[in-house]
C-alpha cells in the first residue's frame, strides 16, 4: 500500500501527524504500508516555485493512494493567481481526474451539543454529500478579468458535458444502493442551463438503479433545508460550485468542521484523502488543531481504495471510543469533557486501537 503524503500549509503537518501515527500502528500489525512525504500548497511554492510539484505529482500518480493535510496562509496572498496554493489543490485534483469527492456528515451522540442547531434536529444525523470535483466555474473555459467599455469585468463559465454529469451520478446512486437507497441531486435547473442538462441526465441515470428513490432539490431550498430538516436526505449529488458551499454548512451539522473526513476518487477508486476544513492559520503551530477529520479520512483510504473495510471499521471504532471517554479537542469541547490538544488526541485514538 503506497501512499503519498501531503502534509501542506498550516496545521496540515500537525494533523498528518497524527494521522502518520495511525499508519504506525497498522504496519507493526503487519499491513504492508509504504509512505513517502512531499510538499504542495503553499510549502510546494517555498519549496520549487510551484503550489503543486512537478515531483510531488509524479510522487501522487506512482502512490495507490493520496492523504492531504491543508493548504493556504496569508502569506501567499499577494502571489500571482496560478501560484497560490489553492492552486495546487485544483491542479492535483484535476490531474489525477480525482472527479468524485465524497464528503460523509456523521453526528456522534456525545456531540449533539456542540451543533449550533438542536440536539433533537442534528440527532442521529448521517449523510453523505457526492460533489462532483473536477468540472464547472472551477475550471471552466473561458474565465477572466478583462476590461470592457472601460470598467474591469470578471467572469467564469459553468460548464458540464453529458459524460462527466453520467459518471458522479453514477458513484451517487452505487453508494445510495449502500445507504438507504434514496438520492436526492442538487442544481438551479430553473436559472441555468447547466443545471437543465444536470437533471435530465440524472433521470437518464436513475433508470438503470429502479430500488433507489430519486428525488431533486434547488441549491437555494437544500441551503435551507439542510439547516431545517438535514436528517430527510441520505445522499446528494451535486456540482463542484454548489457541493463546495453545502458541503461546509453540512459540516457545521455534526459540531465541528474539525470531525469531517473526505474522499476524491477516479474511476479506479485511487483516491485522495483529506479532510474538508483549511489550513487554520491562526492557530498553525501550536498543537490545537482537530485531528480527528485526518484520522477518519484514512478510514475512508482503507473502505475505498485499499478496500479494507475491517481496517476502516477499526480506526472509526477508535474515533468513536475516545469521543465516548470524553476527550475533545478545543472546537468541540463543553463543559465537563476532558479538553486534550492535537498530539494528545491522536495519542488517545492511537491507545483506543
Amino acid at each position: 500500500m503506497k501512499i503519498a503524503i501531503l502534509p501542506g500549509d498550516g496545521i496540515g503537518p500537525e494533523i498528518v501527524a497524527q494521522a502518520l501515527k495511525v499508519l504506525d500502528v497498522l504496519r507493526r500489525d503487519g499491513l504492508p504500508i509504504e509512505t513517502e512525504q512531499a510538499p504542495i500548497g503553499g510549502a510546494g511554492y517555498d519549496a520549487a516555485g510551484d503550489p503543486l510539484p512537478e515531483a510531488t505529482l509524479s510522487l501522487a500518480r506512482a502512490a495507490d493512494a493520496v492523504l492531504l493535510g491543508a493548504v493556504g496562509g496569508p502569506q501567499y496572498d499577494s502571489l500571482d493567481r496560478p501560484l497560490r496554493p489553492e492552486r495546487g489543490l485544483l491542479r492535483i485534483r484535476k490531474e489525477l481526474n480525482l472527479f468524485a469527492n465524497l464528503r460523509p456528515a456523521l453526528l456522534y451522540p456525545e456531540l449533539a451539543s456542540a451543533s449550533t442547531l438542536k440536539p433533537d434536529v442534528v440527532a442521529g444525523l448521517d449523510l453523505m454529500i457526492v460533489r462532483e470535483l473536477t468540472g464547472d466555474v472551477y475550471f471552466g473555459q473561458p474565465r477572466g478579468i478583462e476590461v470592457r467599455d472601460g470598467e474591469r469585468v470578471g467572469f467564469n463559465t459553468m460548464i458540464y458535458s453529458e459524460s462527466e454529469i453520467r459518471r458522479v451520478a453514477r458513484v451517487a446512486f452505487d453508494i445510495a444502493m449502500k445507504r438507504g437507497k434514496r438520492l436526492c441531486s442538487v442544481e438551479k435547473a430553473n436559472v441555468l442551463e447547466c443545471s437543465e442538462l444536470w437533471r435530465e441526465v440524472v433521470i437518464e441515470v436513475a433508470r438503470d438503479y429502479p430500488e433507489v428513490e430519486l428525488s431533486h432539490m434547488y441549491v437555494d431550498n437544500a441551503a435551507m433545508q439542510l439547516v431545517r430538516n438535514p436528517k430527510q436526505f441520505d445522499v446528494i449529488v451535486t456540482g463542484n460550485l454548489f457541493g463546495d458551499i453545502l458541503s461546509d454548512e453540512a459540516s457545521m451539522l455534526s459540531g465541528s468542521i474539525g470531525m469531517l473526513p473526505s474522499a476524491s476518487l477516479d474511476a479506479n477508486n485511487k483516491g485522495l484523502y483529506e479532510p474538508i476544513h483549511g489550513s487554520a492559520p491562526d492557530i498553525a503551530g501550536r498543537d490545537l488543531a482537530n485531528p480527528l477529520a485526518t484520522i477518519l479520512s484514512l478510514a475512508m483510504m482503507f473502505k475505498y481504495t485499499f478496500n479494507d473495510p475491517a481496517t476502516a471499521d477499526r480506526i472509526e471504532n477508535a474515533v468513536k471510543t475516545v469521543i465516548a471517554q470524553g476527550y475533545r479537542t478545543g472546537d468541540i469541547w463543553t463543559e465537563g469533557c476532558r479538553r486534550v490538544s492535537c498530539s494528545q488526541m491522536g495519542d488517545a485514538v492511537v491507545a483506543a486501537m
